[in-house]
């Protein structure tokens, strides 16, 4: 049966993004290759660097060689996310009910403006135009089902009414797991067996039965193999919005800054889950709404594959105030936010919501964060910390902790060489205050290290405040020389290893020998690690 005017779908897609938007984020020209990495492989790049030879996959220093003044930054959602609300805002201009599937990726109903514009054709230059005026580059694609439109875009085309099938046919099978913000996780594990099975293109998957399909795949595959055949994704459902569902807080004083925004928002992401919850119900679609202190009113819809989390809730939250408060929109609030107000616009039964293999909801990582928000909520949002790993040469160094919610993004890229970095294996505690310990050679002088870099006698015992060790084994010194070119930050320490055998004053049953990671900076020697 073809599908009426009136289901049809426009996506916008806007072609490698996470580089574009870091490009924009630095300042930097249109014409400079730009690669975005996470866990030291490349995962968007733009077309300058893909002239090069830089692909999606590669590892950074694959991509550097290739491309020796490749610019490489770390993915960031947040910045994402941010730097697409401007585009966003101008398409939701001339053409309201934009829906976010993920930054650099929209849709919205075509009726509406194809009605406006006069045809699909005119709808989609009009909407060309308005992101290229924000400074961007799009593509526009339609179709009768959302991820139809969501691959006619990567190709600009419209595809006619009816059509959906017949232009997804000759595709590669890969397509259907493309879009990772319509697909599941396990999607890419289904198309490498499709593969495999010798199923190559959407057209050989789609010529299966739904039974077959059904009877040998998991549920993913069942709305894949819908997708595949121009059907509806998410069919039509009779469940009816429950009531009293949203959400909202007034913000006393107002919110003007992203991270008091984001706290505040990350609480209400657990009150509307605790709705959700208790209504058996989970959000695939959520509008975010603000109202400021002089009257203006911003709101967002995000769409998302599968129902969200509290954790996925909380990062659209942010996502959405940090482009609002931070953005370079011109429908960027001038006044703080006085209330936020979170509305699901879409719910599927709870039973959507993949669960623990011991439990609900409520399993035990789930249960630890809410937790810990709820000690935010006391606290404050500082008061909660995660670490992430981070660059550096000593062990404190790589350890970048943040408020929790927030997007872990490290304070230096990990992947980075670190000429001078402590050899494996690390300390298993690092001790934040660095206490001072003396390290002796046999006659009892004093140890120190030379601008050579070595000991000015072999260690033979540390004393550490009033008790002392004679020591069984030392590794080391490791010099470092930091920043020598810049006077004013210049930093020279050394590190050592040193094994403990037995105190002097020493507890009745005596002391378990344990080995210590010391530093030599410029007031002696203190205690960095611990070796457990």
């Amino acid at each position: 049966m073809t599908a009426g005017p009136a289901s049809r779908v426009v996506a916008l897609w806007c072609p490698d993004w996470p580089a574009i938007a870091a490009a924009a984020g630095a300042d930097l020209p249109p014409t400079e290759p730009v690669a975005v990495t996470s866990g030291n492989r490349v995962v968007a790049c733009s077309a300058t660097a893909r002239a090069e030879g830089v692909r999606r996959g590669l590892r950074k220093r694959e991509a550097q060689g290739r491309c020796p003044r490749l610019r490489v930054f770390a993915a960031d959602p947040a910045r994402d996310a941010r730097m697409f609300e401007p585009v966003a805002a101008a398409i939701d201009a001339v053409a309201p009910g934009v829906e976010v599937l993920r930054p650099g990726l929209l849709v919205l109903a075509a009726r509406g403006v194809s009605r406006y514009f006069g045809s699909e054709e005119s709808a989609a230059e009009r909407l060309v135009d308005e992101a290229s005026a924000a400074g961007v580059e799009c593509q526009v694609g339609a179709a009768d089902e959302l991820s139809t439109a969501v691959i006619a875009a990567r190709r600009a085309a419209l595809v006619p009414p009816g059509g959906g099938a017949r232009f997804l046919a000759p595709l590669p099978v890969a397509e259907l797991a493309a879009e990772p913000s319509l697909a599941a996780a396990e999607r890419v594990e289904l198309v490498d067996l499709l593969h495999r099975l010798g199923l190559r293109t959407v057209g050989d998957f789609a010529a299966l039965t739904p039974v077959a399909v059904a009877s040998r795949f998991g549920t993913d595959a069942v709305a894949a193999h819908r997708s595949a055949r121009g059907e509806p994704e998410r069919p039509p459902s009779a469940r009816s919005l429950p009531p009293d569902l949203e959400v909202q807080q007034r913000c006393d004083p107002p919110v003007e800054r992203v991270d008091a925004a984001a706290f505040a928002g990350r609480a209400l992401a657990e009150r509307l889950h605790v709705k959700l919850s208790a209504a058996s119900v989970a959000c695939t679609r959520l509008l975010v709404h603000a109202s400021t202190g002089n009257g203006e009113h911003l709101s967002r819809t995000w769409r998302c594959a599968e129902p969200l989390t509290p954790e996925g809730t909380a990062d659209r939250v942010r996502w959405q105030l940090d482009g609002w408060l931070s953005g370079r929109s011109e429908s960027r609030p001038t006044a703080g936010i006085e209330v936020l107000r979170l509305e699901p616009v879409e719910v599927v039964a709870a039973g959507a919501l993949q669960l623990g293999l011991w439990g609900g909801v409520g399993a035990e990582d789930e249960r630890a964060r809410r937790a810990l928000v709820r000690v935010q909520g006391l606290l404050g949002g500082d008061a909660v910390r995660v670490g992430v790993l981070s660059g550096g040469r000593g062990p404190g160094e790589r350890v970048t902790l943040l408020p929790l919610g927030d997007e872990l993004v490290p304070e230096s890229d990990p992947s980075a060489p670190w000429p001078g970095r402590l050899p494996e294996p690390a300390p298993s505690a690092v001790l934040p205050g660095r206490p001072p310990v003396t390290l002796e050679d046999a006659a009892g002088a004093a140890v120190a290290v030379t601008a050579r870099g070595a000991f000015t006698a072999p260690p033979a015992r540390l004393r550490w405040g009033t008790r002392s060790w004679e020591l069984s084994g030392w590794a080391g010194p490791w010099p470092v020389d930091e920043r020598w070119w810049d006077p004013a930050e210049a930093r020279r320490s050394a590190r050592a290893q040193v094994l403990l055998a037995r105190g002097r004053d020493r507890d009745p049953g005596g002391v378990e020998p344990r080995a210590l990671l010391l530093v030599f900076g410029g007031s002696g020697w203190n205690v960095e690690g611990v070796y457990e």
